[in-house]
């Protein structure tokens, strides 16, 4: 079974991420103190950004191409509204891999737990917006 992925739901919520971001780690946010904790210190060239933001482009491409995958296969396992089952396969992703993840690997790296805590949460805000977007978006054919 391929799961019936809608391709623009997908690319609107691979953009979703890119706004969330900005938005998340803006000096007026979040984005002071993820510099100060992470040890960021931009160089003020905007192409040193480039690389980056490209790299994120593409990941988030395919967090969202597995996202609204793993949508589509528990829309068909469980019915009911696909909007809930987006928005709630997107929590279980997070709480399960990316959270987990980011909070062993943390762990070991002795990352201060301020800056676990708020990239965990920028994380499953990327999600859930992208849930909401894919879930709106719908299963593609539906």
């Amino acid at each position: 079974m391929v799961p019936e992925i809608n391709f623009w739901g997908v690319l609107v919520a691979t953009l979703s991420s890119m706004v969330v971001g900005s938005v998340w780690y803006t000096p007026k946010v979040f984005g002071s103190y993820w510099m100060r904790v992470a040890k960021v210190t931009p160089s003020g060239e905007s192409r040193d950004a480039v690389k980056p933001i490209l790299i994120t482009l593409v990941v988030s491409f395919v967090s969202a191409w597995v996202l609204a995958g793993s949508a589509a296969i528990s829309q068909h396992f469980y019915g009911g509204n696909f909007l809930t089952n987006a928005l709630v396969t997107a929590l279980i992703l997070w709480a399960g891999f990316t959270a987990a993840r980011f909070i062993t690997h943390d762990a070991f790296e002795g990352r201060p737990a301020g800056l676990t805590v708020l990239n965990c949460a920028h994380e499953l805000a990327t999600l859930m917006v992208m849930a909401l977007v894919i879930g709106l978006f719908g299963i593609s054919g539906a």
